[in-house]
């Protein structure tokens, strides 16, 4: 199975829709000066008229070796650029609740 059919089938299944590969789109991400993300994000087009960003990472955990990320694209979320703004705040947030 290759990447994009990864992503496809993640989104198949939480989204209940057939995703269509659109682009992908190189994004950097930077706060303060500092690079925080630096990656391509997948561009899916929905079979319901949405559409969805995602990417994969690898994690140093070793029981979640691989996480699958999407967003959908509902503003203020629309774009690439948006999405990943979107999980690295979603992310951070997680992270402050668990300490």
């Amino acid at each position: 199975m290759t990447y994009i059919e990864e992503l496809q089938d993640a989104i198949r299944h939480l989204y209940n829709a057939e995703p269509t590969y659109v682009e992908t789109v190189p994004v950097t991400e930077k706060f303060q000066g500092q690079i925080v993300w630096d990656g391509e994000v997948e561009v899916f087009d929905l079979s319901d008229s949405n559409r969805v960003y995602a990417w994969a990472y690898e994690t140093d955990q070793v029981d979640d070796p691989k996480r699958t990320v999407t967003v959908l694209h509902i503003p203020p979320v629309t774009s690439p650029e948006l999405a990943v703004r979107a999980a690295i705040v979603k992310n951070y947030r997680e992270q402050q609740e668990k300490h």
